[in-house]
Protein backbone atom coordinates (compact mmCIF):
# COMPACT_ATOMS: atom_id res chain seq x y z
CA UNK A 1 0.00 0.00 0.00
CA UNK A 2 3.05 2.29 0.25
CA UNK A 3 4.30 1.78 -3.31
CA UNK A 4 4.54 5.11 -5.16
CA UNK A 5 3.13 6.96 -2.14
CA UNK A 6 4.41 9.98 -0.22
CA UNK A 7 4.99 9.32 3.50
CA UNK A 8 5.93 11.91 6.13
CA UNK A 9 7.28 11.07 9.60
CA UNK A 10 7.25 13.80 12.24
CA UNK A 11 10.10 13.39 14.71
CA UNK A 12 11.68 11.33 11.96
CA UNK A 13 15.25 11.51 13.30
CA UNK A 14 14.35 9.66 16.52
CA UNK A 15 14.82 5.95 17.21
CA UNK A 16 11.41 5.04 15.80
CA UNK A 17 11.76 7.29 12.76
CA UNK A 18 15.12 5.86 11.73
CA UNK A 19 13.88 2.26 11.98
CA UNK A 20 10.61 3.13 10.23
CA UNK A 21 12.48 4.78 7.34
CA UNK A 22 14.85 1.82 7.02
CA UNK A 23 11.96 -0.67 7.00
CA UNK A 24 9.91 1.23 4.41
CA UNK A 25 12.91 1.55 2.09
CA UNK A 26 13.60 -2.18 2.44
CA UNK A 27 10.03 -3.33 1.76
CA UNK A 28 8.45 -0.72 -0.51
CA UNK A 29 9.16 1.77 -3.29
CA UNK A 30 7.69 5.04 -2.00
CA UNK A 31 7.57 8.12 -4.21
CA UNK A 32 8.73 10.36 -1.35
CA UNK A 33 9.82 9.56 2.19
CA UNK A 34 9.92 12.76 4.23
CA UNK A 35 11.77 13.20 7.52
CA UNK A 36 10.25 16.16 9.39
CA UNK A 37 12.13 17.30 12.50
CA UNK A 38 13.75 20.35 14.08
CA UNK A 39 17.26 18.91 14.58
CA UNK A 40 19.48 19.84 11.63
CA UNK A 41 22.49 17.85 12.89
CA UNK A 42 20.51 14.63 13.18
CA UNK A 43 19.01 15.24 9.74
CA UNK A 44 22.48 15.76 8.28
CA UNK A 45 23.76 12.55 9.89
CA UNK A 46 20.68 10.64 8.76
CA UNK A 47 21.06 11.91 5.18
CA UNK A 48 24.55 10.40 5.05
CA UNK A 49 23.04 6.99 5.76
CA UNK A 50 19.74 7.14 3.86
CA UNK A 51 20.66 8.17 0.32
CA UNK A 52 17.72 6.77 -1.66
CA UNK A 53 16.42 9.30 -4.25
CA UNK A 54 12.98 9.29 -2.59
CA UNK A 55 14.37 10.74 0.66
CA UNK A 56 13.46 14.29 1.67
CA UNK A 57 14.55 16.14 4.82
CA UNK A 58 12.36 19.00 6.04
CA UNK A 59 13.41 21.18 8.95
CA UNK A 60 10.42 22.20 11.02
CA UNK A 61 8.68 21.97 14.36
CA UNK A 62 5.23 20.50 14.91
CA UNK A 63 4.47 23.64 16.91
CA UNK A 64 4.56 25.53 13.58
CA UNK A 65 1.25 24.83 11.87
CA UNK A 66 2.07 26.71 8.65
CA UNK A 67 5.31 24.77 8.18
CA UNK A 68 3.41 21.52 8.62
CA UNK A 69 0.88 22.56 5.98
CA UNK A 70 3.77 23.23 3.58
CA UNK A 71 5.45 19.91 4.40
CA UNK A 72 2.31 17.78 4.00
CA UNK A 73 1.35 18.93 0.50
CA UNK A 74 0.86 15.90 -1.76
CA UNK A 75 1.46 13.54 1.19
CA UNK A 76 -0.56 10.32 1.39
CA UNK A 77 0.40 8.99 4.85
CA UNK A 78 1.66 10.61 8.05
CA UNK A 79 3.26 8.92 11.05
CA UNK A 80 3.23 11.36 13.95
CA UNK A 81 6.14 10.37 16.20
CA UNK A 82 7.29 13.80 17.39
CA UNK A 83 6.83 14.34 21.14
CA UNK A 84 8.49 15.45 24.34
CA UNK A 85 8.68 12.13 26.19
CA UNK A 86 10.78 12.41 29.34
CA UNK A 87 8.45 12.19 32.36
CA UNK A 88 10.57 14.22 34.84
CA UNK A 89 11.37 16.88 32.20
CA UNK A 90 7.67 17.25 31.44
CA UNK A 91 6.87 17.69 35.13
CA UNK A 92 9.34 20.58 35.36
CA UNK A 93 8.56 22.09 31.94
CA UNK A 94 4.80 21.60 31.56
CA UNK A 95 4.17 24.45 29.11
CA UNK A 96 6.78 23.16 26.69
CA UNK A 97 5.33 19.65 26.84
CA UNK A 98 1.82 20.98 26.16
CA UNK A 99 3.02 23.05 23.19
CA UNK A 100 4.63 20.05 21.50
CA UNK A 101 2.38 17.17 22.48
CA UNK A 102 -1.05 18.86 22.36
CA UNK A 103 -0.71 21.93 20.16
CA UNK A 104 1.61 19.95 17.87
CA UNK A 105 -1.01 17.20 17.54
CA UNK A 106 -3.63 19.79 16.62
CA UNK A 107 -1.30 21.23 13.97
CA UNK A 108 -0.70 17.79 12.45
CA UNK A 109 -4.45 17.17 12.28
CA UNK A 110 -5.17 20.55 10.69
CA UNK A 111 -2.35 20.13 8.15
CA UNK A 112 -3.61 16.66 7.22
CA UNK A 113 -7.16 17.96 6.74
CA UNK A 114 -5.98 20.98 4.76
CA UNK A 115 -4.04 18.79 2.32
CA UNK A 116 -6.48 15.82 2.41
CA UNK A 117 -3.84 13.33 3.53
CA UNK A 118 -5.26 9.82 3.23
CA UNK A 119 -4.23 8.25 6.56
CA UNK A 120 -2.54 9.47 9.74
CA UNK A 121 -1.30 7.33 12.62
CA UNK A 122 -0.16 8.99 15.84
CA UNK A 123 2.15 7.17 18.25
CA UNK A 124 0.94 7.08 21.84
CA UNK A 125 2.18 5.51 25.06
CA UNK A 126 0.95 3.34 27.91
CA UNK A 127 1.32 6.45 30.10
CA UNK A 128 -1.72 7.95 28.30
CA UNK A 129 -4.00 5.38 29.96
CA UNK A 130 -5.25 6.68 33.32
CA UNK A 131 -2.39 9.20 33.37
CA UNK A 132 -0.81 10.44 36.60
CA UNK A 133 1.94 12.55 35.03
CA UNK A 134 1.87 15.50 32.66
CA UNK A 135 3.46 13.59 29.80
CA UNK A 136 0.74 10.94 29.97
CA UNK A 137 -1.97 13.59 30.26
CA UNK A 138 -0.71 15.39 27.15
CA UNK A 139 -0.58 12.15 25.20
CA UNK A 140 -4.13 11.27 26.29
CA UNK A 141 -5.24 14.69 25.04
CA UNK A 142 -3.36 14.02 21.80
CA UNK A 143 -5.07 10.62 21.43
CA UNK A 144 -8.48 12.25 21.89
CA UNK A 145 -7.65 14.92 19.32
CA UNK A 146 -6.66 12.35 16.70
CA UNK A 147 -9.75 10.23 17.29
CA UNK A 148 -11.99 13.31 17.04
CA UNK A 149 -10.16 14.34 13.87
CA UNK A 150 -12.25 11.79 12.00
CA UNK A 151 -15.36 13.84 12.74
CA UNK A 152 -13.63 16.99 11.55
CA UNK A 153 -12.82 15.16 8.32
CA UNK A 154 -16.46 14.28 7.77
CA UNK A 155 -16.77 12.62 4.39
CA UNK A 156 -13.39 13.66 3.02
CA UNK A 157 -10.85 10.85 2.71
CA UNK A 158 -8.57 11.77 5.65
CA UNK A 159 -8.65 9.28 8.51
CA UNK A 160 -6.81 9.26 11.85
CA UNK A 161 -5.90 6.42 14.21
CA UNK A 162 -3.61 5.92 17.20
CA UNK A 163 -1.06 3.22 18.06
CA UNK A 164 -0.34 2.79 21.78
CA UNK A 165 2.47 0.64 23.16
CA UNK A 166 4.92 0.42 26.07
CA UNK A 167 8.66 0.81 26.64
CA UNK A 168 10.78 0.27 23.54
CA UNK A 169 13.85 -1.96 23.72
CA UNK A 170 16.89 -0.05 22.51
CA UNK A 171 15.30 3.41 22.44
CA UNK A 172 17.13 6.49 23.67
CA UNK A 173 16.57 7.31 27.34
CA UNK A 174 15.97 3.68 28.27
CA UNK A 175 17.11 2.36 31.65
CA UNK A 176 19.14 -0.33 29.88
CA UNK A 177 22.06 1.87 28.68
CA UNK A 178 22.16 3.37 32.18
CA UNK A 179 22.45 -0.06 33.80
CA UNK A 180 25.13 -1.09 31.29
CA UNK A 181 27.10 2.08 32.00
CA UNK A 182 27.08 1.28 35.71
CA UNK A 183 28.35 -2.24 35.00
CA UNK A 184 31.12 -0.90 32.74
CA UNK A 185 32.18 1.55 35.45
CA UNK A 186 32.46 -1.25 38.02
CA UNK A 187 29.48 -0.31 40.18
CA UNK A 188 28.61 -2.75 42.96
CA UNK A 189 24.90 -1.80 43.05
CA UNK A 190 22.18 -0.78 40.61
CA UNK A 191 19.43 1.68 41.60
CA UNK A 192 15.92 0.20 41.57
CA UNK A 193 12.85 2.37 42.03
CA UNK A 194 10.64 -0.38 43.46
CA UNK A 195 11.24 -4.13 43.21
CA UNK A 196 7.52 -4.68 42.47
CA UNK A 197 7.55 -2.37 39.42
CA UNK A 198 6.57 -3.84 36.03
CA UNK A 199 6.63 -2.46 32.50
CA UNK A 200 5.43 -3.46 29.04
CA UNK A 201 8.25 -4.06 26.53
CA UNK A 202 8.31 -4.07 22.73
CA UNK A 203 11.22 -4.09 20.30
CA UNK A 204 11.73 -1.19 17.94
CA UNK A 205 11.10 -3.41 14.92
CA UNK A 206 7.92 -4.82 16.44
CA UNK A 207 6.71 -1.26 17.00
CA UNK A 208 7.42 -0.29 13.39
CA UNK A 209 5.76 -3.43 12.04
CA UNK A 210 2.70 -2.82 14.21
CA UNK A 211 2.34 0.71 12.85
CA UNK A 212 2.65 -0.52 9.27
CA UNK A 213 0.04 -3.23 9.92
CA UNK A 214 -2.25 -0.67 11.55
CA UNK A 215 -2.26 1.46 8.39
CA UNK A 216 -3.73 -1.53 6.55
CA UNK A 217 -6.21 -2.37 9.34
CA UNK A 218 -7.55 1.07 10.20
CA UNK A 219 -10.97 2.48 9.44
CA UNK A 220 -10.15 5.64 11.40
CA UNK A 221 -10.76 6.35 15.08
CA UNK A 222 -9.20 3.21 16.57
CA UNK A 223 -6.57 3.05 19.29
CA UNK A 224 -4.49 -0.01 18.37
CA UNK A 225 -2.75 -1.80 21.28
CA UNK A 226 -0.38 -4.73 20.61
CA UNK A 227 -0.31 -7.80 22.84
CA UNK A 228 3.20 -7.51 24.26
CA UNK A 229 4.92 -9.01 27.32
CA UNK A 230 5.77 -7.45 30.66
CA UNK A 231 9.00 -7.52 32.64
CA UNK A 232 9.73 -6.96 36.32
CA UNK A 233 12.29 -4.25 37.04
CA UNK A 234 14.21 -6.64 39.30
CA UNK A 235 14.45 -9.21 36.49
CA UNK A 236 15.53 -6.47 34.10
CA UNK A 237 18.35 -5.45 36.46
CA UNK A 238 19.44 -9.07 36.85
CA UNK A 239 19.47 -9.56 33.07
CA UNK A 240 21.56 -6.45 32.41
CA UNK A 241 23.69 -6.42 35.58
CA UNK A 242 23.78 -10.02 36.85
CA UNK A 243 24.81 -10.52 40.44
CA UNK A 244 24.83 -6.84 41.42
CA UNK A 245 22.95 -5.79 44.53
CA UNK A 246 19.92 -3.52 44.29
CA UNK A 247 19.70 -0.08 45.88
CA UNK A 248 16.03 0.88 46.33
CA UNK A 249 15.57 4.59 45.55
CA UNK A 250 11.78 4.88 45.44
CA UNK A 251 9.36 5.79 42.66
CA UNK A 252 10.20 9.08 40.93
CA UNK A 253 7.70 11.93 40.42
CA UNK A 254 5.05 10.96 37.88
CA UNK A 255 5.85 7.23 37.84
CA UNK A 256 3.45 4.33 38.36
CA UNK A 257 4.13 0.94 39.92
CA UNK A 258 2.46 -0.74 36.91
CA UNK A 259 1.47 0.62 33.52
CA UNK A 260 -1.88 0.16 31.78
CA UNK A 261 -2.59 0.12 28.04
CA UNK A 262 -6.31 -0.71 28.12
CA UNK A 263 -7.99 0.64 31.27
CA UNK A 264 -10.97 -1.23 32.68
CA UNK A 265 -13.05 1.88 32.02
CA UNK A 266 -12.45 1.32 28.28
CA UNK A 267 -13.28 -2.40 28.40
CA UNK A 268 -16.86 -1.96 27.26
CA UNK A 269 -15.73 -0.67 23.87
CA UNK A 270 -12.56 -2.75 23.46
CA UNK A 271 -12.21 -5.55 20.91
CA UNK A 272 -9.69 -8.39 20.99
CA UNK A 273 -7.97 -9.54 17.80
CA UNK A 274 -5.37 -12.28 17.39
CA UNK A 275 -2.32 -10.19 18.26
CA UNK A 276 -3.75 -6.86 19.40
CA UNK A 277 -6.64 -4.98 20.98
CA UNK A 278 -8.67 -2.16 19.47
CA UNK A 279 -10.22 0.54 21.65
CA UNK A 280 -13.16 1.81 19.65
CA UNK A 281 -13.98 5.53 19.71
CA UNK A 282 -16.41 6.57 22.42
CA UNK A 283 -17.92 9.27 20.22
CA UNK A 284 -20.19 8.73 17.25
CA UNK A 285 -18.79 9.52 13.81
CA UNK A 286 -20.48 10.97 10.75
CA UNK A 287 -19.71 7.67 9.03
CA UNK A 288 -19.75 4.72 11.44
CA UNK A 289 -17.65 1.71 10.33
CA UNK A 290 -17.95 -1.76 11.85
CA UNK A 291 -14.83 -1.80 14.01
CA UNK A 292 -15.32 -5.51 14.78
CA UNK A 293 -14.14 -6.22 11.21
CA UNK A 294 -10.97 -4.33 10.33
CA UNK A 295 -10.10 -3.08 6.85
CA UNK A 296 -8.19 -6.31 6.10
CA UNK A 297 -11.21 -8.47 6.98
CA UNK A 298 -9.95 -9.75 10.37
CA UNK A 299 -12.66 -10.05 13.00
CA UNK A 300 -12.42 -9.10 16.67
CA UNK A 301 -14.53 -10.00 19.69
CA UNK A 302 -15.59 -7.90 22.64
CA UNK A 303 -13.58 -8.32 25.84
CA UNK A 304 -15.18 -8.84 29.26
CA UNK A 305 -16.48 -5.77 31.08
CA UNK A 306 -13.82 -6.33 33.78
CA UNK A 307 -10.91 -6.60 31.32
CA UNK A 308 -7.79 -4.49 31.83
CA UNK A 309 -4.45 -4.80 30.02
CA UNK A 310 -2.10 -4.08 32.92
CA UNK A 311 1.66 -4.73 33.04
CA UNK A 312 1.29 -6.18 36.56
CA UNK A 313 -1.42 -8.71 35.67
CA UNK A 314 -0.32 -9.42 32.10
CA UNK A 315 -0.43 -13.20 31.47
CA UNK A 316 2.89 -12.98 29.59
CA UNK A 317 6.03 -12.12 31.58
CA UNK A 318 9.58 -12.27 30.23
CA UNK A 319 12.08 -14.43 32.11
CA UNK A 320 15.58 -13.14 32.92
CA UNK A 321 17.03 -15.16 30.03
CA UNK A 322 14.37 -13.86 27.63
CA UNK A 323 15.08 -10.29 28.70
CA UNK A 324 18.82 -10.78 28.17
CA UNK A 325 18.29 -12.23 24.68
CA UNK A 326 15.82 -9.49 23.82
CA UNK A 327 18.19 -6.68 24.74
CA UNK A 328 21.26 -8.34 23.26
CA UNK A 329 19.42 -8.76 19.98
CA UNK A 330 18.22 -5.14 20.03
CA UNK A 331 21.75 -3.80 20.30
Amino acid sequence: MFHDKSILVTGGTGSFGRRFIATVLQRYQPRRLIVFSRDELKQYEMAQHFTDPCMRFFLGDVRDGQRLIQATRDVDFIVHAAALKQVPAAEYNPMECIKTNIHGAQNVIEAALTNEVEKVIALSTDKAANPINLYGATKLASDKLFVAGNNLAGRQRTRFSVVRYGNVVGSRGSVVPFFRKLVAEGADKVPITDIRMTRFWITLQEGVDFVLDSFARMHGGEVFVPKIPSARIGDLAEAIAPGLAHRIIGIRPGEKLHEVMVPVDDAFHTLEFADHYVIQPSIQFVTEPDFAIDATGDRGVAVADTFEFNSGTNPRFLTVDEIRRLFDHAT
